[in-house]
């Protein structure tokens, strides 16, 4: 009875939230991340089979990190009133403002998964499901087009506008980590001027995007 009623107890207190939790902690503490998962269960006293109830491995945990912050941001956008009568720039620009503020609110710990690899996003492990769940959203945004050419070639340009948007998350993304601009203005700027540009793309006036979007990283090149 006594066996039963403690893997009870613990069952209610480990879940894959928590487990989260107490990998971040770890790695904000520590500045490292754990060599494997024995040592990260033996050091915040998590039974083994708990962890693996939730996770496969320290790096599947990394990976469920990021697709939570996904996940979060998409919640934040479907309570926001009115998102559903947005355009099509409109709901991505929301996209893109709502991931920013969740990756400001964990910026430590952002920072450290990114840090390491930044020179290489491309590769990045722990972005996986991540880039899966982004791709995902981005093609229901197209499927409610309203950008004609997007009509006319809509087996060409979904796929490639979602990997567009995800090069573009990316280009941000290393744009954001050395922004130390107040409350990272310059990035909701390069923001705003990136989605107008993929937008315009499918447009009628793409160059002008471009060109605005070139001075100003142009601009900020030179001032770092």
């Amino acid at each position: 009875m006594a066996t039963t009623k403690k893997t009870a107890t613990k069952s209610k207190q480990v879940d894959d939230s928590k487990i989260i939790e107490l990998y971040m902690n770890s790695v904000l503490t520590e500045n490292a991340s754990p060599k494997n998962a024995y040592l990260f269960c033996k050091e915040n006293a998590i039974e083994e089979s708990d962890f693996y109830s939730f996770f496969g491995s320290i790096d599947n945990v990394k990976q469920v990190i990021w697709v939570k912050f996904f996940e979060n941001a998409i919640t934040a956008i479907n309570n926001e009133e009115g998102y559903a009568t947005y355009t099509d720039k409109n709901k991505l620009l929301t996209l893109f403002y709502t991931l920013f503020e969740i990756l400001t609110l964990n910026r430590s710990y952002v920072l450290f998964s990114l840090e390491e690899n930044k020179n290489n996003f491309k590769n990045l492990k722990d972005l996986v499901l991540f880039r899966k769940e982004f791709k995902a959203f981005v093609s229901t945004i197209i499927d409610e087009k309203e950008i004609p050419s997007i009509t006319k070639l809509d087996k060409i340009t979904k796929p490639l506008f979602s990997e567009g948007a995800w090069v573009q998350f990316l280009l941000i993304l290393k744009f954001w980590m050395d922004d130390s601009s107040k409350g990272f203005e310059k990035t909701d700027i390069l923001i705003e001027k990136s989605v107008n540009t993929a937008v315009d793309i499918f447009n009628t006036k793409p160059l002008e995007s471009l060109i605005d979007l070139g001075k100003f990283l142009w601009k900020e090149n030179k001032m770092s």
